[in-house]
């Protein structure tokens, strides 16, 4: 009785192309690892390890870092205040843009003029807004609190009263991200086919009803892609919170867990690595709910033409 053995699979040579694609990928792939998969393994790693006086990682810990960050009540206000702080942000934020956008879209006589002005925000950088509006909060000289005087209105301590320090850093963030949102969504008012507004007006809509049942559900991609990425910049956002309230605030009412980072790894000569390791895998695990939370829920509203 004879057997036969099958025959070896076929291995195929790699061709040139495949070489060339490979070839080209490789800065890439080597960019990627170098600062996306290293950083966030190294993070990992210092999490799970306790941290000298330099900062040097030395026992290891496991899970405790976790269990006294998630157990702690300061944590539970400082991941409060983070999600106040995007929603005081994005909403406004994506919102406020679409209102701007809509508006210079009238036939007013005179509106294009705002135009670039409602873009020159995005010109600013984080740190010449937030001084400008150190400047425009200052409680005797500030622009703020001389309006509202001119109306009888007291003095508001825009970055000294725990109710308003918050509020203040949002809308200097609205202001810095509202001429972004009006560049992407001028953009997607002008890829709108101009037989759609043909049509509509011979309808008999036009003016504000055009702009509601055409203009904005045509804007869906566009203001999904404004919530997705005005949601993770407000979550990483630092520059301005501080600037404008250090030590994050006055009773911590502008300590996001951005700036916790920071203060648990930087300031005042802190060198605790390990924990405010553990603090940026958390916010990385958010960045990544809060992002599968929309793409599962919002962009199933989106229409893509």
């Amino acid at each position: 009785m004879t057997t036969s053995s099958a025959p070896a699979p076929l291995r195929r040579r790699p061709t040139p192309a495949s070489l060339l694609s490979w070839l080209m990928l490789a800065p890439c792939v080597v960019i990627f690892a170098l600062f996306i998969v290293w950083p966030l393994g190294k993070s990992v790693s210092l999490s799970l390890h306790g941290s000298d006086l330099f900062g040097r990682p030395d026992a290891f810990v496991g899970l405790q870092h976790y269990r006294d960050m998630l157990g702690s009540a300061e944590f539970r206000h400082i991941l409060w205040v983070t999600f106040a702080f995007v929603l005081l942000t994005v909403i406004p934020g994506v919102l406020g843009g679409l209102a701007i956008v809509l508006l210079l879209e009238q036939h007013i006589k005179g509106i294009r003029i705002f135009r670039t002005a409602f873009a020159l925000p995005f010109a600013f950088s984080v740190a010449s807004a937030s001084v400008i509006f150190a400047t425009i909060y200052n409680p005797a000289i500030g622009l703020a609190n001389g309006v509202l005087g001119r109306f009888g209105v007291d003095r508001i301590g825009w970055l000294t009263d725990p109710s308003w320090a918050l509020i203040s850093v949002a809308i200097t963030t609205v202001w810095m991200s509202i001429g972004y949102n009006v560049l992407v969504l001028s953009a997607g008012i002008g890829a709108i086919p101009q037989e759609i507004n043909e049509a509509a007006t011979l309808d008999g809509a036009g003016g504000w009803r055009a702009s509601r049942f055409i203009t904005v559900p045509l804007l869906g991609p566009q203001l999904f892609f404004l919530v997705v990425i005005s949601t993770i910049q407000s979550l990483q956002g630092f520059g301005q919170i501080k600037i404008l309230t250090p030590e994050g605030g006055p009773e911590q009412s502008t300590k996001t867990l951005v700036y916790s980072i920071y203060h648990t790894a930087f300031a005042n000569n802190a060198s605790d690595f390990g924990a405010a390791s553990a603090q940026a895998i958390v916010l990385f695990v958010i960045l990544l709910a809060c992002t599968a939370i929309q793409f599962g829920v919002l962009e199933r509203r989106v229409h893509y033409k």
